[in-house]
């Protein structure tokens, strides 16, 4: 699989799960350029900076410090210029409410963290195979409770 030039940006709290998710993204395809923030507000100052490129997709947990994922994608929901932004839902809780709420905010995937490694490869693999160009305004439902 060739997924070259595609660019991942992961927000997550934990640096265990952060290390792991980077990995699995390196063995899924090390052309994949992955760039990794560790909290709410460095998630939005990084897709603030204008020099920066956006990425493709956005991984997102929810439960961060600084500000939490849901008021996250809030906000790249109403801003001009990340309103397109594909944002994955990358979470320890499969909670239906939480899930459901994650949608109904604008979230356009939702992966449950596997524990462990050939899970996650898989289903990151799954989630970067999606041609999300063409898919995003139809803002395809796609659950993946491991």
């Amino acid at each position: 699989m060739s997924l070259s030039n595609l660019r991942v940006l992961l927000a997550d709290d934990d640096e265990d799960d952060r290390l792991f998710f980077c990995d699995a993204i390196r063995e899924i395809d090390s052309s994949v350029d992955i760039t990794s923030v560790s909290d709410g507000q460095r998630l939005m100052d990084f897709l603030s900076v204008s020099s920066v490129s956006l990425p493709d997709i956005l991984f997102l947990d929810m439960n961060m410090p600084c500000e939490n994922g849901k008021e996250c994608l809030k906000e790249i929901r109403e801003a001009a210029h990340l309103k397109n932004l594909v944002v994955i839902i990358y979470s320890t809780s499969g909670d239906e409410n939480q899930v459901a709420d994650a949608f109904a905010i604008g979230a356009n995937g939702y992966i449950k963290k596997p524990n462990d490694f050939s899970s996650l490869k898989q289903v990151v693999a799954e989630m970067l195979l999606i041609n999300w160009k063409s898919s995003v305004k139809s803002q395809p439902k796609i659950i993946r409770l491991n």
